[in-house]
């Protein structure tokens, strides 16, 4: 497979054809999202079990999704920078075979250093392929509906917990954590290898004629902007930081979610299932919150849900029953999956189509540090006193945090906002 394969779509001009096309790959890319993350993520059911099987502590097991996020946000910059070279599929692809390969490894862990380096380095390099090039694709493809596209690939990793989890959780209670992990590497391969045969750029001559005619020429599309003169400006700034505080604040709560639900008395299966709401929630927030920036503004929205994922986050302090955990997940879920797809559709306001992978990458980058923060951070809490208390009340100040950054913003120019509306 080359590169020149993932330039058009086919040589058939039709524009209808590219229209209905558009949205086959917001499909693949809802897929992809959902298989690869959720698949990362089912170190969350694996926590207590692997534990409890091999005598590893929590925060050691925990360290390696911490290291999963960092090598995710280094990786990330660079996929997101090849897929504006070589296409977002070639990329989708490799990473597909990589995380099948990278979670059988790591159910063959016999040491913790040995899981570590294994779930933590692959998983992490192979996951990261997914988010960037995908969000960049799509917001390529469209010039209307932007937020409402790009909320529906993200969309996957909020069907991720209600599909990966629960699958994993079973797998786990009917064989044991090694089968289930390897069980779910041979699926990842089997699904993600071929929706990303259908990964496709928008054509060309389409793209090139809306970016020449349409965007300002004082923004990245028109001028060539160097990726080193975004990524030092104002506005990726703001992006950057306000992306690492938000994923700092629920990566945490997130992670150790099934572990303080069932601290907090909530049976194992219980539990998972409100891992699962709030995936069900966030599905929802992704798409209701994707429709009010299309309407009101991404910039307003993003400090909305922001602020509500900061209050709700605190409020798990005061949980104690299964309803009280549904209550709060349902909010919880729908605040931070809403906001998520947000940043793209910011990003794509400001920096335009071009450079679009690069800068996606870049504060997936931040985003992924912010993330490693709360897996190994919430276990070193939970080892030292046996509760989670800190964990939470850290989580929502630094959610406060990503309130105020977000604020900071600059508004997009009203001739680049205007813009997409003139094309075809």
């Amino acid at each position: 497979m080359t590169p020149q394969h993932d330039k058009t779509l086919s040589a058939d001009p039709d524009s209808s054809s590219a229209d209905r096309y558009r949205w086959t790959i917001v499909g693949a890319g809802a897929v992809m999202t959902c298989i690869a993350i959720g698949a990362m993520f089912s170190l969350a059911i694996f926590l207590q079990p692997i534990s409890a099987d091999t005598g590893w502590s929590r925060a050691g097991i925990s360290s390696g999704m911490t290291l999963n996020f960092v090598v995710m946000g280094v990786s990330g910059f660079g996929w997101g920078a090849a897929s504006d070279r070589i296409g977002a599929r070639p990329v989708v692809l490799t990473s597909a075979v990589l995380l099948g390969v990278a979670l059988a490894l790591a159910s063959r862990a016999t040491s913790l250093l040995q899981f570590q380096l294994t779930y933590g380095i692959l998983v992490g390099l192979a996951a990261s392929a997914f988010f960037a090039p995908m969000m960049a694709i799509t917001s390529k493809w469209f010039d209307r509906q932007r937020g409402l596209a790009v909320s529906l690939v993200s969309a996957g990793m909020g069907v991720a917990p209600m599909t990966v989890s629960p699958f994993a959780r079973w797998l786990v209670s009917t064989y044991d954590w090694r089968t289930a992990m390897l069980s779910i590497g041979v699926l990842a391969c089997a699904i993600l290898i071929p929706a990303a045969l259908l990964v496709r750029r928008p054509p060309a001559a389409e793209a090139a004629a809306a970016l020449d005619s349409n965007v300002p020429a004082h923004h990245a599309d028109a001028t060539g902007m160097r990726v080193f003169d975004a990524l030092r400006s104002r506005q990726f700034l703001a992006l950057g930081l306000a992306y690492f505080a938000c994923c700092a604040a629920h990566s945490g709560p997130i992670f150790h979610m099934v572990s303080y639900a069932i601290l907090c008395g909530i049976p194992p299966m219980a539990a998972v299932s409100i891992y699962s709401v709030e995936g069900l929630s966030g599905l929802g927030g992704r798409l209701l919150l994707g429709v009010l920036a299309d309407r009101f503004g991404a910039k307003r929205v993003l400090i909305a849900g922001l602020l509500i994922q900061a209050l709700v986050i605190s409020g798990y302090l005061f949980a104690h029953r299964l309803e009280q955990f549904y209550s709060l997940a349902l909010i919880f879920g729908a605040a931070y999956g809403g906001v998520m797809p947000l940043y793209v559709v910011l990003a794509r306001e400001y920096f335009g189509t071009r450079i679009i992978g690069t800068v996606l990458g870049a504060a997936t980058m931040l985003s992924s540090l912010g993330m490693a923060l709360g897996p190994v951070i919430g276990g070193w809490i939970f080892d030292l006193s046996g509760r989670y208390t800190w964990l939470y009340i850290g989580s929502s100040i630094v959610g406060l945090a990503a309130v105020g950054i977000a604020c900071a913003f600059a508004p997009v120019p009203v001739s680049q906002r205007q813009a997409p509306a003139a094309l075809p």
